[in-house]
């Protein structure tokens, strides 16, 4: 290997150009230019969740309070180094900071407080007031259909073993079965502006609580004329807790707030659910999402699609309400045994992960309310950000320069070898930032910071090393392999005590400390990188120079600056012939 390294040095170099190009090649591809700053350097968001029993009345255990937190921290940080921070305090509160100004999607699913049902679906209607029909163009199709029968479209659960092979659209199914011809409308679920005005109608009624069965539940005149009324609008500024309630019947509305439900009690509640996942079936082309439950959930799940199933085309459908919002709605047309099913339709990728995701982690041992939301400014992190970026520069001068006066036109490899590792740094982070959400904070900053030292330090030992091989008498190339030989080996060793302090650190710490921990890791890495494939490669190119190789002045190895009377190989004056080796012992004592 000392053979290859010291014949052919360029084909390192060329690897590592190599990497260079891929890496600037993907943020390019990616457009990816900058790395994700952190809460303390960007700004963001931080909110506090105030836990509450869900039994009512009860206190919230440790237990229950850690458990929700593990929850919370899947849903925002998932697999990622996201460097957003969810702590507990006083025995009841879940602190979330998440870094990034905008980032009202993870704001909201935080705030969710995760109260996950299953209901039936007794009626669906538009969220708002209707546009007048108009009257230019008669049409022989009841004009009262649309009120009906809204058109925003459904998905359909199925058993797993149901083939997936249905072309996109083809399975979904409106909110109240509109592929089915329906001419003839319900007329007690058709809003009138003769309704009885002694019928409670507000969307904020008391609705009846439920005993017995929930799958029995037909809508009274109470909550029939309460749906009649409510809009979307109204519906979600609606903020009793009590409103979801699993024992009484909801009206609810979809996300984007254009369709509301009437929905039964709760069939089925989060709890009951074991796993959830979106993926595209093998053989497959449309995302689906896949349910597991649990044993009694799966029995519960085989008598509700026992029951959805064998009500009429357009009327079979359960929604899945998460804190009283209609998530989805999708239509059974057959009982599902086994306690797995799945949910088809035309998903694109997002929309599939968002569904598992509120499914997996939807079903929080304790309920929460936003206490407080508040916006973190990033104006300190800044300041505080030019201060350590201006003492990182000017350390890295102190650096440059002490190589240049100490090791002359060593310094040369010195600088080069700093940018090589600056490159790999830069791409590396912007990188690991688009594909993991690994975001920079000042803790991060600073283990970039010290990085420079790992590297300096890596310098010093090759060329000390190197320098002391010289002095016992060997030639300058010789001693290039031979020094490199001895050195790689403190090299590796000090490297492997830097990357385990930063492995345990990782594991052990929290929030901004886990940060500079990974930083640390990084560098320690590339800088075992450049030292192998460019750092000793170059300083063996640079060995059979003229200028380094007969040790030049000004190159670092000249006799006097090694405090040796000539180098090995040069001739005497007069050239009568090679120098001997100088008996002077090398400067600070034997080696």
């Amino acid at each position: 290997m000392a053979t290859t390294t010291t014949s052919r040095p360029g084909r390192l170099l060329i690897v590592l150009a190599v990497i260079l190009v891929l890496l600037f090649g993907i943020m390019g591809l990616t457009k990816s230019w900058k790395p994700k700053l952190g809460l303390d350097l960007r700004g963001g968001t931080t909110i506090t969740l105030t836990a509450k029993s869900l039994a009512g009345g009860g206190k919230v255990t440790a237990e229950q309070l850690s458990e929700a937190k593990n929850i919370i921290s899947d849903r925002v940080n998932g697999a990622g180094v996201g460097e957003s921070e969810i702590t507990t305090s006083s025995g009841e509160h879940i602190n979330v900071a998440v870094p990034g100004s905008n980032r009202d999607d993870l704001v909201k699913q935080v705030g969710q407080t995760a109260l996950l049902y299953f209901r039936i679906v007794y009626d669906a209607q538009p969220g708002g007031p209707l546009p007048p029909a108009p009257t230019t163009t008669p049409s022989s199709t009841p004009s009262s259909k649309p009120s009906t029968t809204p058109t925003k479209p459904g998905s359909t659960i199925k058993p797993p073993s149901t083939p997936a092979s249905t072309p996109k659209g083809r399975a979904w199914s409106s909110a109240l079965g509109n592929a089915t011809p329906t001419p003839t409308p319900k007329p007690s679920t058709t809003p009138t502006p003769t309704a009885k005005p002694s019928t409670p109608a507000t969307p904020g009624a008391e609705l009846p609580k439920v005993t017995g069965d929930p799958l029995k539940w037909t809508p009274d005149a109470t909550t029939t004329a309460a749906f009649a009324a409510a809009q979307c609008a109204t519906v979600k500024k609606d903020t009793d807790p009590n409103r979801d309630a699993p024992d009484k019947p909801l009206i609810s509305c979809d996300q984007a707030g254009q369709y509301k439900y009437l929905l039964g009690p709760a069939i089925l509640k989060g709890t009951d659910l074991s796993d959830a996942s979106a993926g595209i079936p093998q053989g497959g082309f449309a995302w689906q999402v896949d349910l597991k439950f649990t044993g009694d959930g799966g029995r519960k799940f085989l008598d509700a699609t026992t029951n959805i199933s064998a009500r009429p085309s357009g009327q079979n459908l359960f929604a899945i309400v998460l804190d009283g919002v209609a998530i989805s709605t999708p239509s059974v047309t057959n009982p599902i045994p086994g306690g797995a099913a799945q949910i088809t339709g035309s998903f694109t990728e997002t929309e599939a992960r968002q569904l598992a995701n509120v499914l997996k982690y939807g079903a929080l041992p304790v309920s929460f309310e936003v206490s407080t939301v508040d916006t973190v400014s990033p104006q300190l992190g800044g300041d505080q950000l030019s201060a350590g970026i201006t003492a990182g520069l000017i350390g890295l001068a102190l650096v440059v320069i002490f190589s240049f006066l100490y090791y002359r036109g060593l310094g040369l490899v010195v600088v080069l070898s700093l940018a090589a590792s600056a490159l790999l740094t830069y791409s590396s982070v912007v990188l690991l930032g688009k594909s993991i959400g690994f975001t920079l904070t000042l803790a991060g900053i600073a283990g970039l910071i010290v990085a420079i030292g790992i590297t300096a330090d890596s310098f010093v030992i090759y060329f000390e090393r190197l320098r002391d091989e010289v002095r016992e008498g060997r030639s300058l190339r010789s001693s290039v392999e031979t020094g490199w030989t001895r050195a790689k080996h403190t090299i590796i060793a000090a490297d492997s005590i830097s990357l385990l302090a930063a492995v345990v650190l990782y594991v052990l710490a929290v929030g901004g400390v886990k940060g500079f921990a990974f930083t640390l890791g990084l560098t320690t890495l590339i800088d075992l990188l450049v030292v192998f494939i460019f750092t000793k490669p170059l300083v063996t190119l640079l060995a059979r120079t003229d200028f380094f190789g007969h040790g030049h002045k000004l190159s670092g190895l000249d006799p006097e600056h090694l405090g040796v009377e000539r180098l090995p190989g040069q001739l005497k004056p007069g050239g009568r012939g090679p120098a001997k080796p100088s008996t002077r012992k090398p400067v600070g004592g034997e080696v």
